[in-house]
């Protein structure tokens, strides 16, 4: 039997990336998945469904309570309950480094409604989901930026800071129901946006590889076993914790 077997998740940012890795992953260990995003993630869904997983698209904007509201929904309306929640929905990729005073207030206002308020929107629309069926997963996605304090993307990492704490306050406020909340915080990660942008990938990329105990590229899949992990039964006593999976580059 698998390990997710019955479970129903929604995954934010589900429709490329490394949220379309995590699609496919807890699809592959028997969850049915809600792949939530802007873009269009029916062929994400194609390819679960193509692998004899169950899965749904539903266009969700995180920044926006009411698509949030009509997500959570829509994943009771079609699979009957929410097990697990992936908080991956984010800006990065678009973003260009630069020193914290030339941020626009548009830019970090923007960032902030996906990035922060985002993962808190999800949290409070299936919490009550989760409360009625007295247990779930929330996986928060943070950033390794933020144990190292990378310069030239001050909005991105105090956002992913932001994750980090609150993981830990959700952790505390949801325990009780018997509720886990954890996250991951990853290296920088060739998914296919940072894979084909020069300023991410290739020389730009390597100061990074170079700071790694595992001097390579880390992949969307690099990230898939840490998910299930906090997904599944084996951590049910874990919750409030953030572990960084970069090859490395951050020891804490």
């Amino acid at each position: 039997m698998t390990k997710l077997s019955g479970k129903i998740a929604i995954v934010t940012g589900g429709a490329r990336g490394i949220g379309a890795a995590f699609s496919a992953a807890l699809a592959a260990e028997g969850a049915a998945v809600v792949v939530a995003d802007v873009l269009d993630g029916q062929s994400v869904v194609e390819t679960i469904i193509g692998s004899g997983g169950r899965a749904i698209y539903q266009k969700t904007d995180v920044s926006n309570r009411a698509s949030v509201t009509e997500m959570a929904e829509r994943a009771v309306a079609d699979f009957g309950s929410i097990d697990i929640l992936v908080n991956n929905a984010a800006i990065f990729a678009s973003l260009t480094k630069k020193p914290f005073f030339e941020i626009e207030s548009d830019e970090w206002d923007r960032l902030m409604a996906v990035n922060v308020r985002g993962p808190f929107e999800c949290a409070r629309a299936v919490a009550p989901y989760m409360i009625a069926s007295k247990g779930g997963r929330i996986i928060n996605i943070a950033s390794g930026t933020v144990f190292k304090g990378v310069p030239g993307m001050l909005h991105y990492v105090t956002s992913k800071g932001a994750v980090v704490a609150m993981t830990r306050c959700l952790a505390r406020e949801l325990g009780s129901h018997g509720i886990t909340v954890n996250a991951i915080a990853p290296g920088l990660t060739m998914s296919e946006a940072i894979a084909d942008d020069p300023a991410w990938s290739g020389a730009a990329a390597l100061p990074t590889v170079k700071s790694r105990a595992l001097q390579r590229d880390q992949l969307p899949t690099d990230l898939t076993g840490a998910l299930v992990f906090l997904a599944s039964g084996d951590s049910a006593f874990m919750t409030g914790q953030t572990m960084v999976v970069d090859g490395g580059a951050v020891m804490r």
